[in-house]
């Protein structure tokens, strides 16, 4: 189960499922599903970009479309039949991949914030376009392991959804085809948009009439601090999410207390008109802490182990 993000949306699924309650089971399933994992899907949205920000211009939108083609082949080929299968035969390991996924993204949230504090200043931030052939195809390779790691959290995410509905196994492996479809367009739309964004600025600002010159000064000026924000909005969304995946993954399990604590806890923010954006944005708050203790944690294990150096090389 999705939270953050999602808390918010519930009320919106709960409504979109009676509006839709004469679709076929599909429809419902797989939209249902997308809801449920808005939470990582804004922070795949929010992290994709930084791998192409450093790359040539001309070299973006084909960089982008070699990450969605392998997004998407991941999805449908690996994934979702994993996850089939293991629903069918297996489906308390359903929960240790929310555990591991859940623990991932805190690590790597955790991983930002600890390097943002120490002001590190890595020679691997250089653009890629300046290192060269080699340095894309590194750029390339890491994008893709990421998405990976959050394209498995959406599709588990979207599973337990489509789950909680009792739908049979052909429901489900076609609402999971669905949803990983119109995810990863949603998703690299979205990307490629923002990073042609100061592209299509210095094309705006070419134009004769001022309104569009204005309009394009602007699109260029703001895409550095575009870029920054949605670094630092990727960073909370994997803070927020992985720490609300690891607290629903432990109540699924047994251990239901943290979870609880947690949710009564929010629960006193239900108050006034806007009690219910207050009680996600507390629940949300609190799963962040939680993921950033967690992620710090595994962070300083990690970097304790033999490979530790090299790993935190990679980022």
């Amino acid at each position: 189960m999705a939270g953050g993000l999602v808390g918010l949306l519930d009320d919106v699924a709960a409504l979109a499922k009676l509006a839709a309650a004469s679709i076929d089971d599909v429809g419902v399933a797989a939209g249902r599903a997308s809801m449920k994992a808005a939470g990582v899907v804004v922070d795949d949205a929010a992290v994709t970009p930084k791998y192409v920000s450093g790359l040539a211009a001309e070299r973006e939108l084909p960089i982008i479309r070699k990450i969605a083609t392998a997004s998407m082949r991941n999805k449908l080929v690996f994934i979702v039949p994993v996850v089939l299968v293991l629903s069918e035969f297996l489906p308390w390991v359903i929960e240790i991949l929310l555990l591991c996924g859940g623990t991932f993204l805190c690590y790597e949230g955790a991983h930002k914030v600890i390097h943002a504090l120490k002001k590190d200043d890595h020679d691997h931030d250089e653009p890629a376009v300046i290192k060269g052939p080699e340095a894309e195809a590194e750029t390339v390779a890491g994008a893709i392991r990421t998405d990976f790691i959050l394209s498995a959290e959406i599709m588990v995410i979207s599973l337990k959804s489509i789950l909680e509905d009792d739908a049979g196994f052909i429901t489900r492996a076609v609402s999971l085809i669905v949803v990983a479809i119109l995810i990863t367009i949603a998703v690299y739309g979205v990307v490629a948009l923002i990073v042609k964004m100061d592209d299509i600025g210095l094309r705006l600002t070419e134009r004769d009439d001022e309104g569009s010159k204005k309009l394009g000064r602007s699109l260029v000026n703001g895409m550095p601090k575009l870029l920054t924000f949605l670094s630092v909005i990727g960073t909370a969304a994997m803070l927020w999410v992985g720490g609300h995946i690891l607290l629903a993954a432990t109540k699924d399990l047994g251990w239901k207390w943290p979870y609880d604590v947690v949710h009564d806890f929010a629960h006193n923010f239900d108050i006034g008109a806007i009690g219910g954006f207050l009680e996600w944005l507390a629940n949300t708050a609190v799963s962040a802490v939680i993921g950033l203790i967690i992620g710090t944690i595994v962070v300083q294990i990690v970097e304790a182990l033999p490979f530790g150096k090299s790993a935190d090389a990679a980022h």
